[in-house]
C-alpha cells in the first residue's frame, strides 16, 4: 500500500504545496486507487496535480464522516471528472443535514444525488473496498474514557434536530501480513475505540501503525490513557494530523515518538 497525503492543516517543507484544515489521502492499493476524504475545497485537486497524481484513475471514494471538511471537496471533484465508474462508500449519516451554531458543517448532496454521480455503498458495517483495505463502518465504544460527545445537532426528520454523536465517524483499516495500518480522518468515534475495532475485524492484535486525526486538543486524563494504549499495544509509527494540537502532540512525542505529517508526505507499507 502507498499513501499520499493530499491535504493535511500542514504542508511539508520545499514541497511547496497547499494547506487546509482538512484531510484528503491518495491510497494505492494493488489495482485499487482510493480518495479518502476530499478535504473542504479544491486544494486537494491542486495538490494532486502537482504531485503528478491524475484522480482520473480513481476507483474507490471514502468519507470518513459527513463534516464539510471531509466531504467539501467532492463537489470540486464532480465538476472536473467523470466519476460514472468509481464506487463511494459511506455511513448512512453522512447524507443528513448537520448544524452548528446555526451553520451547516456537513455535506450537502443527498444520497440520491451522489448516487447519479457514481455508485454510492451506503453502510453501518465492515466491508473490504480492495483486497488488503476493510471499510470500518460504525465503530462501537470499547472505551469508556472515550465515550462520544456531541458535535453540533444532525437531523433526524425533516425539521427535527437532535445532538449529532457523529455516528458516520468511520475508518479504513490496512492489513497485511506484518500487521494492520489504521487510516482515519478525524476519529470521533475515538482512537483507540477505532484501533480495537479494527483488531477485533481483522482478528489480529498487531497494530504497526496510525496516520490520521485523533481529535485530541488538550492534555490530561483522556490522553494519558490514549498514549498508554498506544504503549500497550506496541503502535510505533503514529502519524498524528489535522485534528491533534501542537501540546498534544509534544506531549505524546516525550513517550512516543511521532511523524511530522503535511501535504505531500508519502507512506509505503
Amino acid at each position: 500500500m502507498k499513501l499520499t497525503v493530499l491535504v493535511d492543516n500542514n504542508t511539508l517543507i520545499d514541497q511547496y504545496l497547499l494547506g487546509e484544515p482538512a484531510v484528503s489521502y491518495y491510497i494505492e492499493d494493488e489495482d485499487e486507487k482510493i480518495l479518502f476524504d476530499t478535504g473542504y475545497s479544491d486544494v486537494f485537486i491542486h495538490n494532486a496535480k502537482k504531485l503528478h497524481i491524475n484522480l482520473a484513475d480513481i476507483t474507490k471514494i471514502v468519507f470518513s464522516h459527513g463534516h464539510n471538511d471531509h466531504t467539501g471537496g467532492f463537489h470540486f471533484l464532480r465538476d472536473q471528472y467523470d466519476l460514472s465508474h468509481v464506487e463511494l462508500f459511506a455511513h448512512p449519516d453522512v447524507f443528513k443535514l448537520k448544524i452548528e451554531s446555526g451553520e451547516n458543517i456537513g455535506f450537502s448532496l443527498t444520497e440520491n444525488a451522489v448516487d447519479k454521480i457514481c455508485h454510492l455503498s451506503v453502510t453501518k458495517h465492515p466491508v473490504f473496498i480492495s483486497n488488503n483495505i476493510i471499510f470500518l463502518g460504525e465503530i462501537p465504544i470499547t472505551h469508556s474514557f472515550e465515550a462520544r460527545t456531541p458535535i453540533g445537532e444532525q437531523e433526524i426528520t425533516h425539521s427535527c434536530y437532535l445532538d449529532d454523536y457523529v455516528m458516520d465517524d468511520s475508518a479504513l483499516v490496512y492489513r497485511c501480513s506484518k500487521g494492520l495500518f489504521i487510516i482515519t480522518g478525524c476519529s470521533h468515534s475515538g482512537i483507540c475505540n477505532i484501533i480495537e475495532y479494527a483488531k477485533i475485524v481483522c482478528k489480529t492484535e498487531t497494530v504497526l501503525g496510525v496516520i490520521g486525526g485523533f481529535h485530541l486538543f488538550q492534555t490530561g486524563t483522556r490522553l494519558e490513557q490514549t498514549i498508554q494504549y498506544f504503549l500497550d499495544n506496541n503502535i510505533k509509527e503514529l502519524y498524528p494530523c489535522h485534528c491533534v494540537s501542537f501540546k498534544v502532540k509534544a506531549e505524546i512525542n516525550s513517550r512516543l515518538p511521532i511523524h511530522e505529517v503535511g501535504a505531500g508526505l508519502t507512506i509505503t507499507i
